[in-house]
């Protein structure tokens, strides 16, 4: 094997490591609408799906017909990494028949979905006291190197071309957890 000047390259395989696509991160959110009591419960489910603390979210905006204010807390979120979030992403596969939308992903490799009841998460129960709430799910995908854009010394910019399209998301799905794309 050679490389692009003819001198024998040091790897055997074609692959471009700064190409391959990795989870970044998974958001899991329930969105209770009030505070309070019905809050609380949501941010119980979520500690005990995802066996991690949960933030609490505020409305961002005042909305008079739904009874919400501007910087009231409404919501509760958590944010899984490694090994933990893509645990949670099998279970949330299975919750969903492993089959999700095309138009769940987006053009900068993030996808999305949601789970109407979260008694439908493989392993939990339901517990009448908390009550049924649905969840979102939200999974981002990236390649090595976008932290470029992020840094704060000398960030730089990453061409459109180096983000996951949504043609290679669903591929990455499809190889890695075996979901069906509708």
């Amino acid at each position: 094997m050679t490389d692009v000047e003819g001198r024998p390259s040091s790897k055997g395989s074609k692959s471009n490591i700064m190409r391959e696509i990795r989870i970044e991160k998974v958001v899991v959110n329930i969105g209770a609408g009030e505070g309070g009591d019905r809050l609380n419960k949501a941010r119980t489910i979520l500690k005990r799906i995802t066996s991690a603390e949960p933030v609490l979210t505020k409305a961002r905006k005042t909305i008079r017909e739904l009874n919400v204010r501007e910087r009231e807390e409404i919501g509760t979120k958590v944010t899984l990494r490694g090994k933990a979030a893509e645990a949670l992403l099998r279970g949330a596969f299975a919750a969903v028949n492993n089959t999700i939308k095309e138009s769940s992903f987006d053009r900068a490799g993030n996808i999305s979905f949601g789970i109407s009841e979260y008694i439908f998460l493989p392993g939990v129960k339901y517990d009448p006291e908390l009550g049924i709430f649905g969840l979102d799910v939200c999974l981002r995908l990236v390649r090595p190197g976008l932290r470029v854009a992020r840094r704060k010394i000398r960030p730089g910019r990453v061409p459109s071309r180096h983000l996951v399209s949504p043609e290679e998301g669903a591929q990455f799905l499809r190889e890695r957890f075996g979901v069906r794309v509708v």
